[in-house]
């Protein structure tokens, strides 16, 4: 697995299932950053954070997470959307339509691969 010794970005207003996925994500070796679970602590991490991954949650509490999808997009920090609006094209701005998409509900391990084959290395 690549993603031993990576610093993920956690953005999620659940806060079991964020919980849930920093146990994972530490389980698999990851430094975990948050988790956030408001577009304004996530913004204020995904601009001053040391982030090789991130995975967002789409909708945190009414909020998109789109600003922070842009200034991840900015740094060129590759990230995963988690959302129930996975086939919901037309929710998404065009400059994020093409990012991956993991559908809730989801287990903390198919998040885990999908991060690890984002940020994996070619065989």
């Amino acid at each position: 697995m690549s993603l031993g010794g990576k610093r993920v970005l956690v953005v999620e207003d659940e806060m079991l299932l964020a919980l849930d996925l920093e146990e994972g994500l530490r389980d698999a070796g990851c430094e975990v950053i948050g988790p956030a679970g408001s577009v304004r602590s996530a913004l204020r991490l995904a601009q001053n954070s040391d982030i090789d991954v991130a995975i967002l949650d789409v909708n945190l509490a009414g909020e998109r997470v789109f600003p922070v999808a842009q200034v991840l997009s900015e740094r060129g920090i590759p990230f995963v959307f988690a959302t129930a609006y996975a086939g919901s094209d037309e929710l998404y701005p065009a400059e994020v339509r093409d990012v991956p998409r993991l559908a809730k509900p989801y287990t903390v391990g198919q998040a885990v691969e999908t991060l690890d084959r984002m940020v994996g290395t070619p065989g």
